[in-house]
C-alpha cells in the first residue's frame, strides 16, 4: 500500500519542536558519511524565471530513501502562489517499493526553519536572544519565527521587509498566531544593529545585508539566495563572519553569497570553518568567542527531506493518517 499525506494531513502531527533535534541527528549523519547525497540536478526554466530541481539521498542509519522534486518559481508570489512547489516520494531501502508520495512544501518550510534554529542554538553567543532581525515576511519568515521561538526566546522581533504593507501584515499575524513580540521597522540597518540572530529569508537576488551593520557576536541564518547569479550578503559581511554550510560540495557551487566572494578572490573555500553537520557532530566546536560573528549558509539539502519524510510516514502510519494510494 503506498500512503498519500496531504499538507493538511502533515500539519496535524509535524512540530518544530520534534524537527529540531531530527535536523540535528540528519546533518549530523550527512557531515560524518553516514548518508549518500549527490549534489542537487537543476533545470532552468529561464523564461518563466524558475527551476525545478531533483533532490535524492539515502540515510544509512535511518533506513530512509527518498526523492524531492521542487519547482521554485519567485513570481509567484505575485500570482498568489508558493514560491516554492514540492513533492517527495518515500521508498523502501530494502526493495525500492514506493511507501508513500507527499506534500513536500510544508515538509521544506518547516525543516529549513528547523535547521537554522538548530544552528542557531549551537552558534549563538547566548541564549536566549535579547533580540532577533528577520530580513524579509514570506513562509521563511513565518517558519523560522516559529522554529526561532522554540530554542532562542527572543525579547524582541525586528521585521523588515521591501514593501511595509508586507511587514505589517506578517506581524500582526505573527502577534496572533504566536503571541511573539514583532516589531515593524523601516530599514534593514535598523533591524539588524544591536541583533543577535539575523535571518535573511528574502527572494532577492542582489544584496540586502551590508557587513557594516553587524554588532560583534551576531550570529546570521543566510537562507535565501540558492542560485549560483542570487545573493542576500554583500561580501563584506561574508569575510568578517566565521562561515558555516550545510554542505561544502553544495556552497561553493550553488550559493551565490559564496560563490561571488570566491569568484572575486576576497575569500577561498579554507574560509568555509565547518558543515554544520560538523558542529552537531562535535567535531568541530562552532563558535569560539563572544565577539566573532557568525554565519551560517543554509541551501537546503534532500538528507534533510529525507528524513523529515521518514518521520513523517511513521507518525501517519502510528496515527492512521493519510490516504490510499493506487498507482496500478
Amino acid at each position: 500500500m503506498t500512503l498519500l499525506l496531504r499538507e493538511s494531513h502533515l500539519r496535524e502531527f509535524l512540530t518544530m519542536r520534534d524537527l529540531v533535534p531530527l535536523m540535528e541527528q540528519t546533518l549530523a549523519a550527512f557531515s560524518t558519511g553516514a548518508a549518500v547525497q549527490p549534489l542537487r540536478t537543476i533545470v532552468p526554466v529561464d523564461a518563466h524565471r524558475g527551476f525545478l530541481a531533483v533532490m535524492p539521498a539515502y540515510l544509512g542509519a535511518q533506513e530512509a530513501l527518498a526523492l524531492k522534486a521542487v519547482a521554485v518559481y519567485p513570481g509567484n508570489a505575485a500570482r498568489g502562489l508558493s514560491t516554492h512547489l514540492a513533492t517527495i516520494l518515500l521508498l523502501d531501502p530494502e526493495n525500492g517499493v514506493l511507501l508513500a508520495v507527499m506534500d513536500g512544501r510544508l515538509i521544506t518550510e518547516m525543516r529549513t526553519a528547523a535547521v537554522s534554529a538548530a544552528a542557531t542554538r549551537r552558534l549563538a553567543r547566548a541564549l536566549p536572544v535579547p533580540v532577533v532581525a528577520i530580513l524579509g515576511a514570506g513562509v521563511q519568515a513565518r517558519s523560522h519565527l516559529e522554529a526561532l521561538l522554540e530554542v532562542a526566546s527572543p525579547g524582541e522581533i525586528r521585521v523588515w521587509t521591501r514593501t511595509r504593507a508586507g511587514a505589517d501584515r506578517y506581524a500582526a499575524e505573527m502577534r496572533e498566531q504566536f503571541g511573539a513580540p514583532v516589531r515593524v521597522v523601516a530599514s534593514v540597518a535598523e533591524a539588524v544593529r544591536g541583533a543577535g540572530v539575523v535571518c535573511t529569508v528574502t527572494a532577492s537576488e542582489t544584496p540586502v545585508l551590508e557587513g557594516r551593520w553587524l554588532a560583534p557576536g551576531t550570529h546570521i541564518n543566510a537562507v535565501g539566495a540558492a542560485r549560483p547569479e542570487w545573493r542576500e550578503l554583500d561580501t563584506d559581511t561574508v569575510v568578517r563572519s566565521r562561515l558555516f554550510v550545510d554542505s561544502r560540495a553544495g556552497a561553493v557551487v550553488e550559493a551565490g553569497d559564496i560563490v561571488a566572494p570566491l569568484r572575486d578572490g576576497a575569500i577561498t573555500a579554507a574560509h568555509i570553518q565547518a558543515e554544520i553537520g560538523e558542529v552537531f557532530a562535535g567535531r568541530h566546536p562552532g563558535r569560539t568567542t563572544p565577539e566573532e560573528i557568525t554565519l551560517f549558509k543554509s541551501l537546503g539539502m534532500a538528507v534533510e527531506d529525507v528524513a523529515t519524510a521518514r518521520f513523517a510516514y511513521l507518525r501517519a502510519l502510528a496515527r492512521g493518517i493519510g490516504d490510499d494510494l493506487t498507482l496500478e
